[in-house]
């Protein structure tokens, strides 16, 4: 069970705890100010990050006292499911296995995914009127769908990054069970109700942590590109070895994501939407 492996890991779960503080913290100081709320640095290099690879249509967002946040509601689920993921598979000790979750698990997370996809499908029928809809599009349908597929996301890229990066690898999935499945989905269910309560300082975190899930989903990318192109895959032993092609693949990250997000911006003049779409 990954809730049970992770009460054995006491200095992860501090250090977990502290930056999740901090950033609760840094979150109420910033959105009990608009002044400060419209010029924190931390949310511009956020809204940065996501205006690369989501739409950020304000009508599509949840919002920080009125900031649209860094990623639209869909996308926010999506990146936010990667970063749960990954921390909690992570803080169980199963950052380097390297198997994929069992056939049964596979079909349930692709339903995920295909579920997101109906929902974003009738949300675009929404917006074209000559086309039949089934229901109202709902921000937190879009936030919850997302959260499915982020946690299909995560839960099939940690084991390739684990098969390509590390020689030791542990053949065994990341992600053994019904139950632990449950759990994921219970912990992703908790961080959707965060988000629709629209509290300031969660609204902060949550929007954070999101972005830095669309980094590493990148940085993972990247680097696996890497090591199978200069055939240097499953040969790192060590975290020190691992640091790397971890670091290139985040330097390609931020490359990538300031080179889309200045194209665009030059095209379109806005950092929310397109112009003339909505």
């Amino acid at each position: 069970m990954i809730l049970h492996a992770l009460s054995h890991n006491k200095r992860r779960w501090v250090l977990l705890l502290l930056s999740l503080g901090s950033l609760l913290i840094l979150g109420f100081y910033t959105a009990t100010s608009p002044e400060r709320l419209n010029n924190s640095l931390i949310l511009d290099g956020s809204d940065w990050a996501g205006y690369a690879f989501c739409h950020r249509f304000i009508s599509h967002s949840f919002t920080i006292n009125g900031r649209p946040m860094a990623l639209c509601a869909r996308c926010t689920g999506m990146y936010l499911g990667v970063a749960l993921t990954a921390v909690l598979l992570g803080l169980a000790g199963r950052i380097r296995h390297a198997d994929l979750p069992t056939k049964p698990i596979m079909v349930a997370l692709a339903a995920f995914v295909a579920i997101m996809g109906l929902d974003g499908l009738n949300s675009m029928a929404y917006s074209l009127p000559a086309l039949p809809q089934a229901y109202t599009p709902q921000n937190w349908l879009r936030l919850v769908t997302g959260m499915g597929t982020g946690l299909a996301m995560g839960a099939f890229m940690l084991p390739a990054l684990g098969q390509t990066l590390w020689k030791a690898e542990r053949f065994r999935p990341a992600v053994r069970s019904w139950q632990e499945l449950l759990e994921m989905v219970v912990v992703a269910g908790t961080a959707v109700l965060l988000i629709v309560s629209n509290q300031p300082a969660l609204l902060y975190v949550l929007s954070i942590v999101s972005t830095l899930g669309l980094l590493f989903i990148l940085t993972a990318i990247n680097a696996i590109i890497y090591l199978v192109i200069v055939q240097r895959d499953g040969q790192a032993t060590t975290w020190s070895a691992a640091l790397g092609p971890l670091l290139l693949g985040l330097s390609l990250a931020i490359i990538q994501i300031s080179a889309i997000s200045y194209f665009r911006f030059s095209l379109t003049g806005t950092m929310s939407g397109l112009p003339g779409l909505e």
